[in-house]
């Protein structure tokens, strides 16, 4: 009789145990779910903001449906640079992507489908082919000099032929700059970092 009772309470406890630690797995799964969107709201609205590209202006740097990342905080401690591959608000509902090549106060004219910086040819030779004609636009025409204004950056896409940029509406303001182009995260097997492009000629 004793036997039984005693293997009854070791049943009840057993189970009891169990429910416990059922409880404390499921309460520490929540509580790491809690913690990465927490994490992951905070990285939204101070540090990155992911981008979709959207349409070729950017072929073949950065291809058409390919989903990156920016660096929001850069901008906040630095100024953006020439040559840098920015996020943008291009209207309510629009972000582009492009790459800057007019700081504020340079002057850039378009010369044989060449664009000059402060009278010196622009060496774009690391991201673009040296058969590519880079046109005028509807801002910016052909064989025309622009200053662009304080608080402004010209951008243009990698691919001339199919951009709409800086060479058709103008400079962009930095307040509608979202942040510098960081890392390439999908599709998974084209992952890659950011590449910038620095000058030295200018």
């Amino acid at each position: 009789m004793y036997e039984t009772e005693e293997q009854k309470v070791t049943g009840t406890e057993k189970i009891a145990g169990a429910f416990t630690s059922i409880g404390q797995f499921l309460l520490s799964f929540l509580e790491t779910i809690v913690v990465a969107l927490v994490i992951s709201i905070v990285l939204y609205l101070f540090i990155m903001t992911p981008h979709e590209v959207i349409g070729s202006s950017m072929y073949p740097t950065y291809k058409d449906g390919e989903y990156l990342m920016a660096n929001k905080m850069v901008y906040k401690f630095s100024e953006p640079k020439r040559g840098d591959v920015i996020i943008f608000k291009y209207s309510d509902t629009q972000d582009f992507i492009k790459r800057i090549i007019g700081l504020p106060g340079d002057q850039v004219m378009l010369k044989d489908g060449h664009i000059y910086v402060n009278g010196t040819e622009l060496d774009e030779s690391g991201y673009l082919d040296a058969s590519v004609y880079s046109n005028g636009g509807e801002y910016l025409h052909e064989g025309e000099t622009i200053t662009v204004p304080e608080g402004k950056y010209f951008a243009c896409g990698d691919n001339r032929q199919h951009s709409s940029d800086s060479r058709s509406f103008g400079p962009i303001e930095k307040a509608n700059i979202k942040g510098k182009a960081w890392i390439v995260y999908f599709p998974f097997s084209n992952f890659r970092i950011a590449q910038h492009q620095t000058y030295t000629n200018l």
